[in-house]
């Protein structure tokens, strides 16, 4: 599962940088747009996710800002993560 997390941050970084960059120097057509909307979905969908880890992980978990901000960044594998974490903390 180690492996499943450490690939879906890296895929998520490099859609991140793409999209980004689309902003900065927009591809030509529709491309474009699509891009920009995806950019926009993405940043809407990560801020539900950093609430719903405060939700659920303060209770359980010391959680500073640099947790909110990996969950704002890499979304739902920081959120396995942070799972992984409270259950082998439950195991001790």
């Amino acid at each position: 599962m180690k492996w499943l997390i450490i690939a879906g941050k890296v895929i998520t970084i490099v859609a991140v940088i793409i999209m980004i960059y689309n902003l900065i120097i927009p591809f030509s057509g529709v491309i474009n747009v699509i891009l920009n909307v995806m950019l926009a979905f993405t940043l809407v969908i990560h801020l539900v996710q950093v609430i719903s880890f405060h939700k659920i992980f303060a209770p359980l978990l010391p959680l500073s800002k640099k947790d909110y901000w990996q969950v704002f960044m890499f979304g739902v594998f920081s959120l396995m993560e942070y799972r992984q974490q409270v259950l082998n903390q439950q195991a001790k």
